[in-house]
């Protein structure tokens, strides 16, 4: 019978769920649980009669203080320890152990359960490093948490919120005292607004607020909240609680400092503008804005395709690849940018490449200074310089003139009067006062052919205005009506009745008749003398063209003399050599010019320039 319950005890052992043994009080094994033996492998050798602490040697010292103590019957509280497996592997256990009482309440042993909490420690290990963690991230980032009980209307803060909020660790806030710390108007308000939505509809909040702390302290934090619900049913709030002051600042410093460069550039007297590795534009100052005659929205995004002509285009993109393939700045270039209207302007511009930590090309920088009125002096300063040196040439080469003219009939008059005061024969002095008077003559013919020069050259207010050429040329053939017949002459009018000249109406028709006369005047004998009149325009000229087929000129050996003052380079009754001279004078005050082309015996052809209104 006894042997019987034994074996029903010994049976019943093996089947609980926990892992347990019974151990005599030599610390010997008289029963153990199957789960023992499944959940520890190496005790499957464990037999009865084994010494319980054989099973875990390097937990002996600690299980032999406790089994005497449960031998003189007392319960032990549960202890917890590590140890290697065979695979050496750390496991922990979790053991306690009581006293073993027969049914005379004598003890007779110890009732020993353990437990592999190996994977509860790691979990608690896991869950302590990710606090540590949290905490530290917390103190890192100023971020803290807070939770609100609706049932019970208690706030609690953590340790971070409440150093935040600058108030004592023992500090115990209410939802109204939290509310308060945030700065009287548009935060108080809004964060107001959201607990209310959130308490009502459940929504989530998450907003940059100000507030003041319990020290008078004004910080900016970044407040977020969210509603719990238990079957439907609000039971609280959680949220996170950051400060945010020193990222505000260093927003609010970023911005001042953009706001300024913008002004800067802005209000700098040159266009400025960068661009990206496909050459569009992704900033631009107000001088560029004005400049293309587009807001700063129209322009950003486009590249120079699209905001000027291709050629200019064609050529500032090929600029730009040169910088960023050779990162090689462009400095103080003159550029001629054209504009889809047509508009010119030349810049002097400087492009830099934009680089990154690796020094690698990332965009471009350029600055533009408009410098079109500066060429347009430059120009009108070097064709200045150009008239004052022709007018140098002509104001010595006048003064020659003057001096020898003038030289040649004083040094007449003195010998002639010389000659009057020896002479006694009255026959004799009547020829030398007539060839006075004649030297006298000639005198004045010479001052007023100077001063006709003078005044050609001096005179800035006479008004040039379109002429009809056609009306000028039939004026002219009257005028030259004897000498035409005389020379047994015609003239060959092709000119258009549409073509007018602009210019000074008696310079132009001095100019037209000396031209036209000298034309009869040297015909060849030998054929009939036809002076052919034509037109054309030429870029900036009308210009009039006057052909003989007359004697010619030979022009390597003339050319100096053919608009010289007295120059004659023809044996000619009527020549004067003064005709020319005056004329060239006339088309120059005129801003136009001579063209000259002739050869001896084939005739001449004058090309007369008259300047177009500019």
């Amino acid at each position: 019978m006894k042997s019987h319950i034994k074996n029903s005890t010994d049976y019943l052992i093996k089947q609980l769920p926990k892992a347990t043994a019974y151990v005599n009080l030599n610390m010997n094994i008289i029963h153990i649980s199957d789960s023992w033996v499944n959940t520890f492998e190496f005790s499957r050798n464990l037999s009865d009669d084994s010494n319980i602490l054989n099973a875990f040697p390097l937990l002996s010292n600690e299980w032999q203080q406790d089994l005497e103590y449960a031998f003189l019957g007392f319960k032990n509280i549960a202890r917890k320890d590590k140890y290697f497996d065979r695979d050496n592997k750390l496991n922990w256990l979790e053991w306690i152990i009581h006293p073993w009482y027969d049914e005379k309440e004598n003890v007779i042993g110890a009732i020993i359960q353990i437990e592999n909490i190996s994977k509860t420690i790691e979990l608690e290990q896991k869950v302590e490093k990710l606090e540590l963690l949290l905490n530290a991230k917390s103190e890192i980032a100023k971020i803290g948490s807070w939770e609100y009980n609706v049932i019970t209307n208690k706030l609690t803060w953590c340790k971070m919120t409440k150093l935040i909020h600058e108030v004592p660790l023992d500090y115990c806030p209410s939802i109204e005292m939290a509310l308060n710390f945030y700065k009287e108007g548009y935060s108080r308000n809004l964060v107001r607004q959201r607990v209310e939505k959130a308490m009502k509809d459940g929504d989530t909040w998450h907003e940059k607020l100000q507030l003041t702390t319990a020290k008078g302290n004004d910080i900016w934090v970044q407040a977020s909240g969210k509603a719990i619900f238990d079957d439907g049913k609000l039971v609280g709030l959680i949220g996170s609680f950051q400060d945010i002051t020193e990222e505000v600042k260093v927003q609010q410093k970023t911005k001042d400092s953009e706001v300024l460069l913008r002004t800067l550039i802005d209000n700098l007297p040159l266009n400025v503008f960068i661009k990206d590795l496909e050459s569009r534009k992704t900033l631009v100052n107000k001088s560029e804005c004005d400049y293309l005659g587009m807001s700063n929205d129209e322009i950003i995004g486009k590249d120079d395709f699209e905001l000027f002509h291709k050629e200019s285009a064609e050529i500032s993109r090929k600029e730009d690849l040169h910088i960023v393939q050779s990162l090689t700045p462009m400095i103080r270039k003159e550029t001629l940018n054209i504009k889809k209207d047509g508009t010119k302007t030349m810049f002097l511009t400087s492009k830099i490449p934009l680089l990154n930590d690796y020094l690698e090309p990332t965009g471009i920088i350029g600055f533009s200074l408009d410098i079109t009125h500066l060429k347009e002096k430059e120009k009108e300063l070097r064709r200045l310089v150009h008239i004052t040196s022709l007018q140098n040439k002509k104001l010595i080469n006048f003064a020659h003139i003057v001096s020898h003219n003038l030289r040649s009939h004083t040094a007449n008059f003195s010998m002639l009067l010389g000659f009057l005061i020896k002479e006694k024969s009255d026959e004799e002095r009547e020829n030398l006062l007539n060839m006075l008077i004649s030297e006298s003559d000639n005198l004045l013919e010479t001052i007023d052919n100077l001063n006709e020069v003078v005044e050609i050259n001096t005179v800035q207010n006479q008004v040039s205005k379109p002429i009809h050429i056609n009306t000028t040329i039939t004026k002219i053939k009257k005028s030259i009506k004897s000498l035409l017949r005389h020379k047994k002459s015609r003239i060959k009018n092709l000119i258009d009745d549409s073509v007018y000249v602009n210019g000074i109406p008696s310079y132009v028709d001095n100019i037209l008749l000396n031209v036209i006369s000298n034309a009869i005047k040297f015909e060849d004998p030998r054929k009939e003398c036809v002076v052919e009149i034509s037109a054309k325009k030429l870029k900036k000229y009308t210009v009039i063209t006057i052909k003989d087929n007359g004697i010619g000129i030979d022009l390597e050996k003339n050319k100096t003399k053919i608009f010289g003052m007295y120059k004659i380079f023809h044996q000619h009754n009527d020549s004067r050599g003064i005709g020319l001279f005056i004329s060239k004078n006339q088309i120059e005050a005129m801003k136009g010019k001579f063209v000259l082309r002739s050869k001896v015996d084939k005739g001449t052809t004058f090309n007369i320039y008259f300047k177009e209104n500019d």
